[in-house]
């Protein structure tokens, strides 16, 4: 039995870099391409983050376009999590101890 669009997998790549006003959706899809995408991830020591909720929201975006002023707080907050696990990641593994 074949899945409902609700029930599929599905993923959103972000990439930003200095001369977009703000992160940009790379890639997006469902099913076997968010399957792909997730790979390519990990494979890549790239970060996977699960949030249905923000996933949703960021399928509306159009590919290869800058994410809505509403999403702004979202990925804002999603980024500086993950800044800030690197940052512990990077101290526990270099033999520091991270500051809390």
């Amino acid at each position: 039995m074949a899945k409902r669009p609700s029930e599929m997998k599905r993923a959103v790549a972000m990439a930003y870099s200095g001369e977009d006003g703000a992160p940009r959706v790379v890639a997006k899809g469902s099913g076997v391409t968010a399957e792909a995408i997730v790979s390519l991830a990990q494979e890549h020591g790239v970060y996977v983050h699960q949030s249905p909720e923000l996933v949703s929201l960021l399928m509306q975006v159009d590919l290869d376009s800058e994410i809505p002023p509403e999403l702004y707080q979202a990925v804002a907050e999603l980024l500086a999590w993950l800044y800030s696990l690197d940052q512990e990641l990077a101290e526990r593994y270099s033999g520091g101890s991270a500051s809390r």
